[in-house]
């Protein structure tokens, strides 16, 4: 992801939609009762999928007041003045899928947006100043001046309109790439009187307690499914052509085949932090080293990234076996991120 992408999501195109004022009420639980609007909602987790495995948090809230960056657990994985949670699904064959994004809390349905059409990854630029960044968009109203906004849902997908009542985990639309968007994610806002606040440190002063503890605004069990994890293994397979971030991404990774060309094993990780080093090591199956790859320490943080190495097929042929890939980030010498694949030849 560029900077420049990264500085103009978190601007005022998606305010337009999200800090919009919300009527002060009383809002229904589904139980028959309603709550006191005084407090803050109680969050569940707003995708249908299972985050360490089909989904995973890419950003947090930016909690910096300057120029630098600086998540709730005093890392690196967000950007200047993002504020909000990006979830991402693993690639566009997930998003084709369908996942459904879900409400977090009941409330009143107050702004819709559907007809923003979806992008396609690697075609096409970016417009900065596109108003319609939050792309399509359910914003929800919880009583007490509490709202929470769903960005980037896919167009013809939005199941509410406003006034309508919704409980929490009721679907409300799928996880889209519209708007200003370089891949497939559910960008969640939630806001206190137009403010942004984040879910998982709720408490927004300017020198906040850091690292902060504890689940925020988030249920428990919602919590548990989101423990911090600074450097993710997001995609990794075989190919037989050399793969980009445009081929994984959109699920273009020519297949292996029984005799390849070539015999390429990708990785690909997401939020390395500075000082990061990546390692790829491809063995044949009596063991055999057959490519090997280490890389110079990351000089910066790093959204997303790829590192993949690979064999020329032998003259004699693919010898028949279990071919073996291993992957490994290593941060401050210690092993933090790992992977291993293996292909029967």
């Amino acid at each position: 992801m560029t900077a420049m992408i990264q500085r103009v999501i978190a601007a005022a195109a998606f305010v337009a939609l999200l800090a919009g004022p919300a009527p002060a009420q009383r809002i229904p639980t589904g139980t028959g009762s309603t709550r006191d609007p005084a407090g803050p909602p109680s969050l569940s987790f707003p995708l249908a999928c299972e985050p360490g495995k089909t989904c995973e948090i890419q950003h947090y809230v930016d909690r910096d007041p300057g120029p630098g960056t600086r998540d709730y657990r005093c890392g690196l994985k967000t950007y200047d003045g993002h504020p909000a949670i990006d979830i991402r699904l693993p690639d566009m064959v997930a998003l084709r899928r369908g996942v459904a994004v879900l409400a977090a809390a009941p409330g009143k349905v107050v702004r819709t947006r559907d007809s923003v059409a979806d992008r396609q990854i690697g075609v096409g630029t970016l417009d900065p100043n596109d108003p319609l960044g939050c792309g399509n968009a359910v914003v929800i109203d919880h009583g007490g001046g509490w709202t929470t906004g769903y960005c980037h849902l896919r167009r013809g997908s939005v199941r509410v309109k406003p006034g309508d009542v919704v409980s929490a985990g009721q679907p409300i639309g799928l996880v889209g790439l519209s708007g200003l968007t370089e891949f497939p994610h559910l960008h969640m806002d939630v806001r206190r009187n137009g403010q942004a606040v984040d879910p998982f440190a709720p408490e927004m002063s300017a020198s906040p307690s850091c690292p902060a503890q504890g689940p925020g605004l988030w249920r428990p069990a919602a919590a548990a499914r989101m423990p911090y994890r600074p450097g993710v293994l997001l995609n990794a397979g075989w190919t037989s052509g050399e793969p980009s971030m445009d081929d994984i991404e959109n699920g273009h990774i020519k297949p292996v085949g029984a005799s390849p060309p070539w015999l390429i094993a990708y990785f690909r990780s997401i939020a390395l932090m500075p000082g990061d080093v990546t390692e790829v090591v491809l063995r044949a199956p009596d063991g055999t080293l057959l490519a090997q790859g280490a890389r110079e320490p990351l000089s910066r943080w790093r959204a997303q990234d790829l590192h993949y190495v690979g064999k020329r097929r032998p003259p004699a042929g693919w010898p028949r076996g279990v071919y073996v890939a291993e992957y490994r980030v290593l941060r401050h010498g210690v092993v933090a991120v790992s992977g291993r694949l293996e292909m029967r030849l």
